[in-house]
Order: structure tokens, then C-alpha cells, then sequence
């Protein structure tokens, strides 16, 4: 015999039974926050910092899942930020302040009002490399030869047109320009089908290691008058001897400082954190790559092209620096 439950109680553990699933649909589950990190190529400096942060992130902030992106470096970097398509990435000085201008004929569209600073780090070193058998020794012998000057609008080919038009050049006076990255570069100078190559980059780049390894090279000085020409933020740097393979001496060139950049979106912990745990790693990040042996607390505002994220701000505060 079927017994039937009175239409009273049914409605009512009907409408318990409802309320308990709404509640358990509705309690929040611990998300899992996500630090895309933008570098460049994969034989630069940026990739394997971006390597050493996202495992130093990882391991050390709850409920974060990071992932390395490698790209063509400054100028896609800091378009990727303001789409909201990364969390920190690296990019040159001079970079982050035309994107913070927005300037359209270098490739940002418009102003990338929503970058904000989390530190400036180490120096890229504008180093240009030749053949030794291409008779290079100067800027002024780059004329009729071929020179690959960076992936198009990169940070890299942004330097080299700076560079150029200080000391009174263009890619004009060039035999040929190739806007190459640094190992495809290497490989056509090696192959011999270049002469030379401009890159922009922490002192020991795995790409001209690689090259002045594989034949002999000159490294063509840049004077110093060309980084008082240029200003800020180019600074007159030595490339010092042993840097590579068969470098004898002490040359001269201009550096420009990197940076760390965020965006407004990002969460102020999630800021405090990457810019605290960059600090408190530094052996990790050095071991990573010798460049990162010129990251200095004390000169971490150093030349900000654009505002502090409160995040970074707050852990600034905190070391008596603001």
C-alpha cells in the first residue's frame, strides 16, 4: 500500500530542499588567481627572469597559478597589459614612456592609461655585434652593410632608430635592414648572410654568447655623445672586456632601464606581493640570469615613466623609500 505524504509537507521539504541547493550554489569557492607574466624571446634576459618570478610567485603566494608568455618583447608587452591579457611584464624605459604618451607612429594607438609601475630593474645595453671578416668597427662602418635592428617595433628597434638618428643616421644609409629577433639574427650572421646585429639587452645575452662562440666578432662602440644627445632615459654604459668571447676591451655604449609594469586591474595584494617577493629573491632571479645583479631596492623609482600601483606603492612605504 502506497502512503501519501499530505501536499503541505511535500511543498514544504520541496521548498528545503531548494533553499539548500541555492545555498551551496551560492557559497564561494576559492579562486584560483592567475599571474600572466610578458617576456620576450626565449634566448633574451626577459624569458628567463619572467621563469624565475613565476616560480618564485608560485611557490610562494596561495592560490596562484602563473604561466610564462614569450613575445616580441616591450612594445606588444605593454599593448598585452592594457587588454587586460597579462598581469606584469617587462619593457624598457623609453617604451613605457611613449606607451604612457601614446605614441601611434612607435605602436601604441593611444595613451595606455591603465599601466602602473611596480619597479625599474636592471639596464639593457644597447650592443651591436659584428663579423669580424665584415670590417666593422664603427658606427659610421655600419654604412652599406647589412644590420638586423629587432622584430619590428620592439623595444630593440625602437632603440635603434633612437641610436641612429643621434648620431646623425638612418636605416637608409644601411646596405640592408633586417628586423629579426636575437637567435634568428645569430643564426643569419653565422650563416653568413648578415654582417650584424643590434640588441637590446642584459650584459651576457645568451645570443651573442652563443655568436662570439661560434666566430670571431667585433663589438662596434657607441659614443657617449650619442647618449647626451638622446637624454633620458638613455645613460652613457661600458660594456666591460671578457663580456664575450674574444672582447678584449672595454666598450663603450648607451643603456636604457627596464622595468616591471602592472595595470590598474590587477589586484592591490596581488602588487604588493609580486613586488615584495621580486625583492626578497634576488639570488634566485641572479642565478636565473647575471643581469638581475643590477636590481637595487634603493633604486627601484628610479625614472618611473608611469604612476605606482598602490600595491607597489605600499610596499615602498613600508621600506621607508616614499
Amino acid at each position: 500500500m502506497t502512503t501519501r505524504i499530505p501536499t503541505r509537507i511535500t511543498r514544504s521539504l520541496l521548498a528545503g530542499a531548494a533553499a539548500l541547493t541555492l545555498g551551496l550554489g551560492s557559497m564561494p569557492a576559492q579562486a584560483e588567481e592567475f599571474i600572466n607574466i610578458l617576456t620576450g624571446g626565449t634566448s633574451g634576459v626577459y624569458y628567463p627572469l619572467g621563469v624565475a618570478l613565476s616560480k618564485i610567485y608560485a611557490d610562494n603566494m596561495q592560490d596562484v597559478r602563473t604561466q610564462v608568455q614569450s613575445t616580441k618583447a616591450s612594445v606588444e608587452n605593454l599593448n598585452l597589459l592594457q587588454q587586460g591579457k597579462g598581469e606584469l611584464a617587462l619593457a624598457l624605459g623609453d617604451s613605457v614612456k611613449l606607451a604612457w604618451e601614446g605614441d601611434a607612429d612607435v605602436g601604441f594607438k593611444t595613451k595606455l592609461d591603465k599601466l602602473r609601475g611596480i619597479a625599474a630593474v636592471y639596464p639593457n645595453y644597447i650592443q651591436i655585434v659584428a663579423a669580424k671578416e665584415a670590417g666593422i668597427e664603427s658606427l659610421a662602418d655600419l654604412k652599406g652593410k647589412s644590420l638586423s635592428v629587432g622584430a619590428p617595433k620592439s623595444g630593440t628597434e625602437l632603440n635603434a632608430r633612437a641610436i641612429f638618428g643621434a648620431a646623425g643616421m638612418s636605416y637608409d644609409d644601411l646596405g640592408k635592414t633586417e628586423y629579426l629577433p636575437f637567435s634568428e639574427s645569430v643564426e643569419l650572421i653565422k650563416n653568413r648572410q648578415l654582417d650584424s646585429t643590434l640588441q637590446s639587452a642584459g650584459l651576457g645575452v645568451a645570443s651573442l654568447k652563443d655568436l662570439s662562440t661560434s666566430l670571431a666578432i667585433n663589438m662596434v662602440a657607441v659614443p657617449a655623445a650619442v647618449a647626451e644627445t638622446l637624454g633620458a632615459p638613455y645613460i652613457a654604459a661600458t660594456i666591460p672586456a671578457g663580456t664575450y668571447e674574444g672582447q678584449e676591451q672595454d666598450v663603450e655604449t648607451v643603456a636604457v632601464v627596464n622595468f616591471l609594469v602592472t595595470h590598474s586591474e590587477v589586484p592591490e595584494e596581488t602588487a604588493y606581493q609580486m613586488t615584495k617577493l621580486l625583492f626578497e629573491n634576488l639570488e634566485t632571479l641572479v642565478a636565473a640570469h647575471k643581469a638581475a645583479s643590477a636590481i637595487k631596492l634603493e633604486d627601484a623609482l628610479k625614472g618611473m615613466p608611469v604612476p605606482l600601483h598602490p600595491g607597489a606603492e605600499r610596499f615602498y612605504k613600508e621600506k621607508g623609500l616614499m
